[in-house]
């Protein structure tokens, strides 16, 4: 397959995340509409152990892999980037496999004490061997982004969130209607809720299985090898010790990220467990669920459709990677800051639209994806409004992330994102006893605010680049148009007496029309007008 450059590489990627995350949404809200506020605290809890694990063994192998993949491939050293493989497969294997078994060896003292929800051990034991799996898939997918080939990567995401999807939601409902036959094999349960959150989740676990499947498929039927005229290899201790250096801060700043999760579940719980909530507990629910009631909507609802757009623009880190150190080692500083600038363009373009729109109509988007939740989408209706602003900053953040990795800065993210998480730890804590989880949110946007600025000023004083901000004045100006032009014509919609859907769909497309229309006629802002680029308005300093 050809190599693709940045942009074409990315918008593979982008296509392919959006397509996962599509399919994500329709394993994940129909899994919520079958396990409630509480099924899905339950399987949120699981996810919370599950993800720091996940994030420190895997999250950092795909660019670790792809930047050394990418240097090689850069000096013609094809044969080092097949070492590079062998290196990384033997090495993250065995850290997977330890991942895996410590995740599992941690369900019951983590579940039982930590966070005071045992009727998750069993979900976090049914998810525990995806940490194996993730790692490598992980690698085989940064040796074909190292060189600038994503359709692997994108194949393997279809195909991972379609088992998901498929295989969860089987399960899942499988429990349901079989409750009573099934509780007999999990004498330890007594909430069917309980064991259909760990069924859902095994779907994660297959689905993390098939997409390491897919690789070996392909090398099976992929002989094809690059040719060099540079045969010199590294030794394999170099290669383990560059891997490491490389990917560990990574997976650290990872594990910070994911911590939000952790503080979340911990301050949500616990701050309403002794502070009491402001919100009255729905038919069924006891006084004494209502801290998992909301925590698992906020969770299950509201951060769910929260990571929609940032899981696609995410894919903006890992298409840059490449390009970004092939600038970098080069000492092209002119196509580095071309390469920034349209990663971070790219991003606002997509993010703020979004973001505008999701804000205005959260409870017309949530209350139309979870139909059958109507008490659990009252918790979150406000809460996804104060989240859109840090959604913006946290899909800007992704690209920044990549980049410094790529110009040899690993470690500046870890300690942006420990700066964030005390940020993140001290607003809710101060936030959430009074506001619920609408504090959780408010907190969770101060946080991502802090991050961008803080990664954004790293990499400007680290790379010399000059950012011009006059193009994503234009994005935001476009934005608010959107934003505007979907609420009005939702006002009047509603005054006409149209129905709930129709109300949306037709505020979606007048706010994307507009937003289209706005941003066509600022091209010339946004250097993408004819005869222009992103050189003229965006000068190196």
């Amino acid at each position: 397959m050809k190599k693709q450059n940045f942009l074409k590489g990315s918008l593979i990627l982008m296509l392919s995340a959006a397509a996962a995350k599509l399919l994500g949404a329709l394993f994940k809200i129909p899994l919520t509409n079958m396990l409630g506020g509480v099924g899905m605290s339950y399987f949120s809890c699981a996810y919370s152990l599950f993800m720091p694990v996940y994030a420190l063994t895997v999250t950092g192998i795909s660019s670790a892999v792809a930047r050394m993949t990418a240097q090689s491939a850069a000096l013609g050293m094809y044969e080092n980037a097949r070492k590079v493989r062998r290196t990384a497969l033997t090495l993250f294997s065995a850290a997977g496999l330890a991942g895996s078994l410590l995740t599992a060896v941690l369900a019951k003292p983590f579940c039982g004490y930590i966070t005071d929800c045992p009727e998750a051990v069993t979900a976090v034991v049914m998810i525990a061997p995806s940490v194996f799996f993730g790692c490598i898939t992980a690698v085989e997918r940064g040796c074909c982004e190292g060189l600038s080939n994503m359709y692997p990567t994108a194949l393997s995401q279809l195909a991972e969130g379609i088992v998901k999807m498929a295989a969860g939601l089987f399960l899942c409902s499988y429990v349901i209607e079989n409750a009573d036959a099934v509780l007999q094999y999990f004498p330890e349960q007594t909430d069917i809720r309980a064991v259909a959150a760990a069924a859902g989740i095994l779907g994660v676990t297959l689905s993390s299985a098939g997409a390491a499947l897919f690789f070996v498929f392909m090398r099976l039927f992929s002989r094809r090898k690059h040719g060099g005229s540079d045969k010199t290899v590294m030794r394999r201790r170099e290669i383990s010790r560059e891997l490491v250096r490389t990917a560990l801060p990574t997976g650290i700043s990872a594990v910070v990220t994911n911590l939000t999760a952790l503080i979340d579940m911990g301050t949500v719980i616990g701050c309403i467990s002794y502070f009491g909530s402001a919100v009255t507990a729905p038919n069924g629910i006891a006084a004494e669920d209502m801290p998992h009631f909301i925590y698992g909507s906020f969770a299950g609802i509201a951060l769910t459709v929260f990571n929609l757009i940032p899981s696609v623009t995410n894919m903006l880190g890992r298409g840059i990677l490449p390009s970004v150190t092939a600038a970098w080692e080069s000492h092209d500083r002119q196509a580095l800051h071309r390469e920034t600038m349209q990663a971070l363009l790219t991003a606002a373009v997509i993010a703020v639209p979004a973001a505008c729109g999701m804000g205005v109509l959260s409870g017309e988007i949530l209350h139309f994806l979870f139909p059958k939740q109507s008490d659990e989408v009252e918790v979150c209706v406000n809460a996804l409004r104060y989240l859109m602003p840090g959604m913006v900053c946290l899909c800007m953040s992704f690209p920044l992330f990549s980049m410094l990795q790529a110009i040899g800065r690993a470690s500046a993210p870890l300690k942006i994102m420990l700066v964030g998480a005390v940020v993140k730890l001290a607003g809710n804590l101060a936030l959430i006893p009074s506001m619920g989880a609408d504090g959780a949110a408010i907190s969770t946007t101060i946080c991502y605010v802090m991050i961008l600025a803080a990664a954004l000023k790293v990499f400007v004083v680290e790379t010399g680049i000059r950012i011009a901000f006059r193009p994503f004045s234009s994005v935001l100006y476009a934005g608010a148009m959107c934003g505007a032009s979907a609420y009005l014509v939702s006002e009047l919609l509603e005054m006409q007496g149209f129905g709930d859907s129709m109300i949306l769909f037709a505020s979606i497309a007048a706010g994307g029309a507009v937003y289209l229309a706005v941003i066509f006629a600022l091209r010339e802002s946004l250097g993408i007008a004819s005869g222009s680029g992103s050189k003229e308005i965006l000068p190196i300093s």
